[in-house]
């Protein structure tokens, strides 16, 4: 039998996402392992690792909301936005909470945001950090994120505690460093820890060190725990069968509107997903025991 599923790490601070699957592949002599969104080296909390055959259903996590705790230094920027980075400027901080909840109200909802030039975004098939860390200028893409919720947790100057909720493919980053370009006195990330992913919470996650000790794969979810939103619908014996097979078969009026959705043999195990097209379902992926 395959050994297959989701792992939720509490990434530990100092290591890229790459790192981390690379330890994950030696524990588990699997070479079939693969991260769902990255998390920058300072960064810490969760991180989603897809084993086996759950590498098919990388995309469908990569684009859910992700939650993060950050605490931002006012006062001083780096070139990469965190504390990471060189020093480029610094000033004195004279900000007060009501400034700050002032401040904050630009940067809910869905807003411009321009990625670091210290980041993992491709021009020309390189990404920007290799051609910072050159010295070659780029100027980075302007692209529409949406910041679902963002709250003032503390203020003890000259650093702030923030909570939020933003969509894939948002820089935090860009969040602290825009924030204090708005307060007019800079600021960069020096904590920032995952709290969730979409119903993945830090609260679920596991240690780095406890992969190390006993049966790895215990620590596994199931495999469809990456699609959990995507609409269910438990199959007949002759849907099933038709899957298997790759045929279509007549959609449910109830789920006329869902694009895709996961579907279930009789029993409750997982088989599929299926896409939505005109009268019927289509075999979109198929897992197979």
């Amino acid at each position: 039998m395959s050994v297959e599923g989701v792992l939720n790490i509490d990434k530990p601070e100092g290591i890229t996402s790459h790192d981390l699957v690379k330890q994950i592949r030696r524990i588990s002599s699997i070479r079939r392992v693969g991260h769902a969104g990255t998390l920058d080296p300072l960064a810490t909390g969760v991180m989603l690792l897809c084993v086996g055959r759950a590498t098919r259903l990388v995309e469908y996590l990569i684009g859910q909301n992700k939650s993060y705790a950050a605490t931002v230094r006012l006062g001083q920027t780096t070139d990469t936005f965190d504390a990471d980075g060189a020093l480029i400027t610094e000033s004195s901080v004279r900000v007060t909470d009501t400034d700050i909840e002032q401040a904050l109200t630009q940067f809910r909802g869905r807003i411009q945001q321009k990625a670091p030039s210290f980041s993992a975004i491709k021009r020309d098939g390189q990404p920007l950090y290799k051609l910072a860390r050159q010295g070659i200028e780029v100027d980075p893409p302007v692209r529409e994120v949406q910041i679902v919720d963002l709250q003032l947790l503390k203020w003890v100057n000259p650093f702030l505690q923030l909570e939020l909720t933003c969509s894939s493919g948002t820089y935090v980053r860009s969040l602290a460093h825009d924030l204090g370009q708005v307060l007019g006195c800079g600021g960069h990330i020096t904590a920032l820890r995952r709290t969730a992913v979409d119903h993945f919470t830090l609260s679920q996650a596991v240690a780095l060190d406890e992969l190390h000790m006993g049966d790895w794969a215990d620590l596994l979810l199931p495999i469809d725990s990456a699609v959990q939103h995507l609409p269910p619908l438990e199959l007949s014996a002759a849907e099933a069968a038709c899957i298997r097979v790759g045929q279509i078969f007549a959609r449910q009026d109830t789920l006329a509107d869902a694009p895709l959705v996961r579907v279930y043999e009789p029993g409750g195990r997982f088989l599929a997903i299926v896409r939505s097209k005109d009268n019927y379902f289509q075999p979109h992926k198929v897992f197979l025991p």
